[in-house]
């Protein structure tokens, strides 16, 4: 009789133990998964996106060595009128079935996303996403929020980041703009008082993310050249 319902005790523990260990696998499965198959989605738009501009830099503008961007940084010819996109959402270009308004690349951390139209919680479980401001390389500050999955996924490797590091921003109208890391700070996540600040005339980028526990916010300033 012990004997029998020992062998019952053990037969659930096993059957615990090999649900563990799936459900293990099946998380293990799911975070290869976004890391490899998305961020490679991810990095082939971008290359798509970017080179349409850099193929329209060449027939107006001189193109730098490292052919990542124009050698003149065009912030004075923006058309400020177009606040938001930079295109109608008809012309927008989609990646996963959400509007795009352009991209980033910080060769730091080889990190390119779509900067997706929306930062709501669907659009952040797939690229980074628009949260507030001025509008793409327009002038004032705009926001971009992303998640951080501890993983290298999205913004997971800001806290890697320093001053003086280059962000690179393409919109829809084609403007590819270089950005300079000035400032880099923790804040609570209710904190927004950075968000509405005076750029002194040039587009700035906020770029918020959760620090690695999830207590506060990382965020990085960087101001356009």
């Amino acid at each position: 009789m012990f004997e029998s319902k020992y062998s019952k005790l053990l037969t659930i523990i096993l059957v615990i133990v090999i649900i563990a260990i799936l459900g293990l696998l099946a998380f293990l499965g799911y975070d290869w998964y976004q890391k490899y198959f998305l961020e490679n989605e991810a990095l082939a738009f971008v290359e798509n996106y970017t080179n349409d501009v850099k193929d329209d830099a060449t027939d107006g503008n001189t193109v730098s060595e490292d052919n990542t961007t124009p050698s003149t940084n065009p912030v004075d010819n923006l058309d400020k009128t177009n606040i938001v996109s930079g295109a109608s959402e008809n012309e927008m270009p989609t990646f996963n079935g959400f509007n795009v308004l352009g991209t980033i690349e910080i060769p730091a951390i080889d990190l390119h996303y779509p900067i997706l139209e929306k930062a709501n919680t669907r659009a952040l479980e797939t690229s980074v996403g628009f949260l507030y401001g001025a509008g793409i390389n327009q002038v004032g500050n705009s926001v971009i929020a992303g998640h951080n999955y501890r993983n290298g996924l999205f913004f997971s490797n800001n806290k890697k980041l320093n001053i003086g590091d280059t962000i690179y921003i393409t919109d829809n109208s084609k403007n590819r703009l270089t950005y300079k890391i000035y400032q880099k700070f923790e804040t609570t996540p209710e904190d927004v008082s950075f968000y509405s600040r005076d750029t002194g005339g040039v587009p700035e980028i906020t770029l918020t993310t959760c620090n690695d526990n999830s207590s506060k916010r990382l965020i990085i300033l960087a101001r356009a050249e």
